[in-house]
């Protein structure tokens, strides 16, 4: 997947160029918030002025703070959402804050995920596993990869990171309907 924030409207796409365009590594592990700027902004549009017309706009809003690692604000958000999409950032913050058990819980809540055939090919591509996703067994790299800085398998994990990311808020900031 070719990630475009442009797609997303001219606000986020904004937002987005304050770090990366949403092609940011994000740490594996809780990092500062990377954009004061970004996180202001943030905290001044509502979600529904950000995404208008998206599938799910509190859980897009929950991402996009976690794409600038303001692992606070993206939690209020999620454990909020009662759907897969607030599960499954629920479950990245605490993979990033990090607390792997407590990752693993809100992943299991999510399900089979329709962004999962998506990002178990980009998994494999990158060489973190092969299909089917397994988001408990991305938890195990990350965990890995932590212990690992500067490392291939920490190169993986980012990577992927940033795919799981790109697939989950296109996701949630695209028009469609709540339920594929």
């Amino acid at each position: 997947m070719k990630f475009d924030p442009t797609a997303y409207g001219p606000s986020v796409a904004s937002i987005l160029a304050l770090d990366g365009n949403g092609e940011r590594l994000m740490p594996l592990a809780s990092g500062r918030c990377s954009s004061p700027e970004a996180l202001a902004k943030l905290q001044a549009a509502p979600p529904k002025y950000l995404f208008p017309n998206s599938r799910a706009p509190e859980a897009a809003l929950s991402g996009l703070y976690l794409y600038f690692s303001c692992l606070d604000q993206s939690h209020e958000i999620s454990q909020s959402i009662h759907s897969p999409e607030g599960a499954y950032w629920h479950g990245v913050m605490h993979r990033q804050e990090p607390d792997p058990g407590n990752a693993g819980y809100w992943f299991r809540q999510v399900g089979a995920h329709p962004v999962f055939p998506e990002l178990a090919k980009a998994a494999h591509t990158i060489g973190a596993m092969q299909a089917p996703w397994d988001p408990l067994r991305f938890v195990e790299i990350c965990e890995r990869a932590r212990r690992q800085p500067g490392s291939p398998v920490e190169r993986i994990a980012l990577e992927t990171q940033r795919a799981e990311w790109q697939l989950l808020f296109d996701y949630c900031a695209s028009q469609g309907s709540a339920s594929l």
